[in-house]
């Protein structure tokens, strides 16, 4: 995200911002679509974005919310929940297989189909850690404009998506209790205390690089206040509905300086590749569900490839367990930012050099 100072063009791209992600929203509320707040602020800022207006999510407004967002998760948590943590590790470590065939799946699409080089085709492919895979990216001279297009898409597919296909099968539930509930009998120190210790885990975790640290730093915090049961205060709906909306709009934006001309350049990659890492996603949910029982609608967006601050919100968005969520999508994180350095390195010493003809789209 651009370094923000004050000024009031600025501050009128951000309002601007913030009000097409509002309509957005409400938009989706109204004509009923699950997840609506996340799903509706995306697309209606990424459209935008794509039609040339400014829109931008200024870095210091992004951390707040990230903390807010990760109080929100973290306060779904009840010690009945953390019980269920026993029942994870068939599906951790199918995950973590999965991370590895996603990747080499969709990397081979890209380059057989599309002619992508190798090294582009293997951060395109990617399923997630976009930070982390842009920073290599740039390293190796990889195609930098389709990987970000290819990698965005993905996101914003999954975020519409999911919701509406989990809602077609009639998977979709109503939002939890923490976005439909106003929490204003809960007293001051509470939720002094919880907006306290989970800014300061948030921070703690973002000083120490952790992946994604200040909305798991957050949820770290609040998971343990309210899973611990020391306090039962969380949120008002409005403040989490907020933060997801921005959420949405910080997501959306990421098409600014995107030309349509350009979009429709890498449109058959950006969807072929969805479809290879969807398809992969399918074949392993099919087998975690037939080796343990579980929640067809939580296999899902814990295995989707996607952003994991969005992944996440989706499962706070249709009432499904933001925990086992997060840990999936952590350790898909951790299998992709252990396994990139190690696989371009073998490519970059048992791959030919890519044919300066390729052109990525």
């Amino acid at each position: 995200m651009p370094s923000w100072k004050f000024s009031y063009r600025k501050l009128r791209c951000v309002a601007e911002t913030l009000l097409t992600a509002t309509a957005g929203a409400l938009f989706f509320i109204w004509i009923g679509f699950p997840a609506g707040l996340i799903a509706g602020s995306v697309l209606a800022v990424a459209v935008a974005a794509l039609a040339g207006r400014p829109m931008t999510i200024p870095a210091p407004l992004a951390r707040a919310v990230f903390v807010a967002i990760g109080i929100s998760l973290g306060a779904v948590v009840t010690p009945q929940t953390l019980h269920g943590i026993v029942d994870w590790p068939v599906s951790i470590g199918i995950i973590s297989i999965s991370t590895i065939c996603m990747t080499l799946a969709t990397m081979s699409y890209l380059r057989v189909v599309h002619r992508w080089d190798w090294l582009s085709a293997l951060y395109g492919g990617s399923p997630g850690g976009q930070a982390q895979v842009l920073i290599l990216a740039a390293e190796n001279d990889a195609d930098l404009v389709g990987i970000v297009i290819v990698q965005t898409v993905r996101v914003i597919f999954l975020a519409v998506g999911i919701p509406a296909g989990l809602a077609l099968f009639g998977l979709a539930a109503s939002p939890t209790a923490t976005l439909g509930m106003p929490t204003f009998g809960a007293s001051l120190w509470e939720v002094a205390l919880l907006i306290g210790v989970s800014t300061f885990t948030a921070y703690a975790l973002q000083w120490l690089r952790f992946p994604a640290g200040m909305i798991f730093g957050a949820m770290l915090g609040s998971g343990i206040l309210h899973g611990g049961n020391f306090i039962h205060a969380a949120l008002p709906w409005w403040v989490a509905s907020a933060a997801i909306v921005t959420l949405g709009a910080i997501t959306g934006a990421r098409f600014a300086n995107t030309s349509p001309r350009m979009l429709f350049g890498y449109f058959g990659a950006a969807l072929g590749s969805f479809a290879v890492a969807a398809l992969t996603a399918t074949i392993f949910i099919a087998l975690v569900v037939s080796i343990v029982p579980g929640r067809i609608a939580d296999l899902v967006i814990a295995f989707a490839p996607g952003a994991q601050d969005t992944m996440m919100v989706l499962a706070l968005s249709l009432n499904i367990d933001p925990i086992f969520v997060g840990a999936h999508q952590l350790v898909r994180y951790l299998i992709v930012s252990l396994s990139l350095p190690l696989i371009a390195h073998v490519i970059a010493r048992n791959v030919a050099p890519p044919d300066q003809n390729d052109k990525a789209g």
